[in-house]
């Protein structure tokens, strides 16, 4: 009773909710009793709360483990928005900018450490751990574990070594989208103890799933998108796609803006702003656009392109409708949609000589020798690096993904990265050098006394820190740095917007580069399994959509959902068939009573003759109804 009131009482203070969502309740009170719980439940169910409010009703820190650093920023903003303390760690900060959030987590008052897989097999992070008063340990995308899910990612496989420097913290592990395959992967992989398994329904009775078959897929989209009411996002596969279906939409007169990875950050918030608020009706993204969005009146979502997975279909289209009210996903199919979908399979699995040359290349290009690089971060521009060698961005992009699958390093999505330096000059050097500004040999000191080993390696830098021990602004700062670099004292890289690579582990010779055949072909037989089955989904004919994606998830108990385009359909067609049924009925029995010649039995109907007509002939030929030399129609036999 104690503990009901406790988290109905945090769930008030903090989110403002009288009650919780279902399965909520369940799982919180499965981890404040101290069991190891893997909790599976749909997009938009509600997941975060399940760690949250337990961690706010007890003493201690809650670790949440997350690959999204975008989905990261945005917990930790709006728990600080709440008065809740929480920090973030991951590969974008500097290494001062992480000993001191994880020094807080120790020291202070933090109730949420959000943290990147990958830097918890950092030893920083291993040696503060122990010093904190853990409560929970929640592990967010939880499917992340599985080498057969759709998401890999090995830094995940290191968790359970967290596990047992604290053995006494139970684990929540949470997943949106896992087949029961996957399921007992994150079991094994998490060590989980006797783990109280939780499944929500996959079902969402308010959301009609549909997939249209079309030659113009922009005459079908604009249907959609004047018949249904209110925000919606539209999906599509590139950067390229979401600009031009956006201005396609504008000089439709329709209020719709674009969203992809390539837009600076500032103006990637602006937009996702002005959409949240509804000053922007549609959204026109690619996959970059999505996690962390807390807008529940999203009336569609529309797939322009199809999705590689059920899992990211049902993801993607599940961010309607979260409101509890009717909303419709739609996917749109054309004749030569599939042939893209075998061609972008292909493609996913270059030859394992090329992932290695590419990998070669991509030491080279980040300048990481043989024997180095271990658990360092790189800014790295994909495109740049295309350019440079020549080669094809998916096919990097493919390689990168597999050589991460099997533990060599992780490329992060786009973010804010920090202005990074590294000395040109000797330390000796650099004292023979005659400044004539006092404000520049004052700011190398500055610079010098807050950061070590700028002389050997590009250092990342907190240039505002730097200007509060300076005295200086910010701007001030910046026009210093440009002005040793033009010295060609520092080499300078300002502060900019691109994807962080990580090594996991030192650079290897390439011959070294081993990844297991038998492993990549049974990826790819998985990989294989999963397109099969979102072809499966788009081509379907007879089977409740709702139903597919349920049981695709495993839900054995799950219904017609009634509300789909398979579901209706069988309705009309059922409906169409009882009126029928009962036209004939009607026939039957007036010409039972006397023969009447068809222009006498349509005047006993006195209604549209298409359908008597129809059925009559039907009768004919079924044999049920005869006309005799004189025209007129009895019942035969």
């Amino acid at each position: 009773m104690e503990q009901t009131q406790t988290i109905h009482s945090v769930l008030r203070k903090y989110w403002g909710f009288e009650s919780f969502r279902p399965m909520q309740e369940q799982i919180i009170r499965s981890v404040m009793d101290g069991h190891d719980t893997l909790a599976l439940m749909p997009t938009g169910g509600g997941k975060s709360l399940t760690y949250q409010v337990p961690a706010m009703a007890q003493e201690g820190v809650c670790i949440v483990i997350t690959p999204l650093i975008a989905l990261m920023k945005d917990q930790v903003d709006n728990l600080q928005r709440r008065g809740i303390s929480a920090v973030a760690v991951h590969s974008g900060l500097t290494p001062r900018q992480i000993d001191i959030a994880l020094d807080n987590c120790v020291y202070g008052d933090v109730k949420f450490l959000y943290i990147a897989p990958e830097r918890i097999a950092t030893e920083i992070f291993r040696l503060r751990v122990q010093k904190m008063h853990v409560s929970l340990l929640a592990v967010d995308e939880a499917h992340c574990i599985s080498q057969w899910g759709y998401d890999f990612r090995p830094s995940y496989l290191r968790i359970a070594e967290i596990r047992a420097l604290i053995p006494a913290t139970p684990i929540l592990a949470l997943t949106a989208s896992a087949t029961k395959v996957v399921e007992a992967d994150i079991i094994d992989k998490l060590v989980l103890a006797e783990p109280a398994v939780l499944r929500s329904s996959f079902a969402r009775s308010n959301l009609s799933y549909s997939v249209r078959n079309v030659e113009d897929k922009n005459e079908q989209l604009m249907r959609v998108v004047s018949n249904v009411p209110g925000s919606g996002i539209v999906y599509v596969r590139t950067r390229d796609g979401a600009e031009k279906i956006a201005a396609w939409l504008q000089q439709q007169g329709e209020s719709a803006d674009y969203y992809h990875g390539g837009l600076p950050n500032a103006e990637r918030s602006l937009r996702q702003e002005d959409w949240s608020a509804g000053r922007t009706r549609i959204m026109v993204a690619t996959n970059a656009f999505g996690m962390g969005i807390d807008k529940s009146d999203v009336r569609f979502v529309a797939h322009y392109t199809m999705c590689d997975s059920l899992e990211s279909y049902y993801q993607e289209a599940g961010r309607a409708g979260r409101d509890g009210k009717r909303s419709y996903a739609v996917l749109l199919v054309s004749p030569d949609d599939e042939d893209r979908v075998v061609k972008r399979f292909e493609s996913e699995f270059p030859p394992i000589d090329e992932i290695k040359s590419i990998y070669e290349k991509v030491c080279n290009y980040v300048q990481v020798a043989i024997g180095d690089g271990l658990q360092s971060s790189f800014m790295f521009n994909i495109h740049d690096f295309a350019a440079r060698e020549h080669i094809f961005t998916g096919k990097i992009q493919n390689a990168l993904k597999i050589l991460q699958q099997n533990g060599y390093l992780t490329l992060t999505e786009e973010m804010e990265n920090p202005a990074r330096i590294m000395f040109c000059v000797s330390r000796d050097d650099l004292y023979k050098i005659r400044v004539e500004r006092n404000d520049l040999d004052h700011f190398l000191r500055v610079v010098l006394r807050m950061y070590n080993g700028v002389f050997t390696e590009f250092r990342a830098i907190d240039e505002c820190e730097i200007a509060s021990k300076c005295g200086y602004t910010l701007e001030h700062v910046k026009e210093l740095f440009k002005r040793l670099w033009q010295m060609r004292i520092i080499r300078y890289v300002p502060s900019n917007r691109s994807p962080i690579l990580f090594f996991n582990e030192e650079r290897l010779p390439t011959d070294d580069i081993y990844i297991a055949p038998e492993t990549f072909l049974r990826r790819k037989e998985m990989m294989h399994e999963r397109f099969s089955k979102m072809l499966e989904y788009a081509s379907g004919q007879e089977r409740c959509r709702s139903r597919m994606l349920s049981e695709y998830f495993g839900d054995t108990e799950a219904e017609d959902c009634g509300i789909c385009d398979i579901c209706i359909a069988r309705r009309k067609t059922s409906k169409s068939a009882a009126t029928k049924a009962d036209l004939q009925a009607q026939i039957l029995a007036k010409l039972s009573k006397q023969a009447l010649s068809v222009r006498d039995l349509i005047a006993e109907f006195r209604c549209d003759p298409q359908p008597i007509l129809d059925t009559l002939k039907t009768m004919h030929e079924k044999g049920i109804i005869q006309t005799n030399n004189d025209g007129l129609m009895t019942p035969k036999g």
